[in-house]
């Protein structure tokens, strides 16, 4: 058990922040190695420890933006931060709608291992796409609000499984014209108030509950997770600009190419 819980949990805190797509992902070890699904509480902690790690990671950044929204609310002016603050709270509204609306028949129909692949070969191509046209010279704190509900939007087709929300949002920043560092810096920001709303969500289904809680797996799923998606943060944003998209690209082709091959096995 402790082996399938590090394995889940790295596999979460690594591709959460990726444009790999974690879904994809996640869908392996079941499919090849016959795991079952370890629950919703274990994805609660998962979640948690990848939520507690872009928290680590941008503890000034949400500290400063958190206070100037707060100054913003109470009629003492606007400034850089208070305007990427409200932009990122704007972005989150598309998500939360979509994902109120829709939610349950994107679980009931679109968990399929074919989504999945198809999901991770045509966003992988589109981000590929948009990285070869970008412009590259907008930072996050030029988004605007328009830019910040496209932004939003692409967050939400993140709902369908193996598009990738780092992917996505990362793609359409570069379609805005943001470099790449910036994309990502605002795709992981914007992946605070999101993560954080659906494990509450999440965490709120467990409330009442007569299951049995695994203590001891949540607990290693979040030191796990945590772990995980810190390096991976700290590495993506450090190497992103030297490597580019490709890297990611390619490796979303072979992963989607394995998914087709696993799901016409099983025909």
């Amino acid at each position: 058990m402790e082996a399938h819980v590090i394995l889940l949990a790295l596999i979460q805190g690594f591709t959460e922040f990726l444009p790999i797509s974690s879904s994809a992902h996640l869908i392996l070890p079941s499919v090849l190695l016959g795991w079952r699904d370890q629950g919703m509480a274990f994805d609660v902690a998962v979640h948690l420890g990848s939520l507690l790690a872009v928290l680590h990671y941008f503890r000034k950044e949400v500290v400063t933006l958190t206070l100037a929204w707060s100054r913003s609310l109470r009629g003492k002016g606007h400034n850089a931060e208070s305007r990427l603050a409200w932009s990122i709270v704007l972005a989150t509204i598309p998500a939360c709608v979509v994902g109120a609306l829709f939610g349950g028949i994107i679980a009931d129909y679109l968990r399929s291992g074919w989504v999945i692949a198809t999901a991770t070969v045509v966003f992988g191509l589109l981000l590929w796409g948009a990285d070869k046209l970008a412009r590259l010279h907008k930072n996050e704190y030029q988004t605007g609000w328009r830019g910040a509900l496209l932004l939003g939007c692409a967050q939400a087709l993140a709902l369908i499984p193996g598009t990738s929300r780092s992917g996505i949002t990362l793609t359409a920043g570069l379609m805005l014209g943001m470099t790449r560092e910036a994309a990502a810096r605002f795709s992981f920001l914007m992946s605070i108030p999101i993560i954080f709303l659906a494990g509450s969500h999440q965490a709120t289904g467990l409330i009442g509950s007569s299951l049995a809680m695994p203590w001891p797996a949540i607990g290693l799923g979040v030191v796990v997770s945590f772990s995980s998606a810190l390096a991976c943060i700290h590495l993506f944003l450090a190497l992103l600009n030297r490597i580019g998209v490709m890297p990611f690209v390619l490796y979303r082709l072979g992963l989607g190419a394995v998914l087709f091959w696993v799901m016409a096995r099983q025909l």
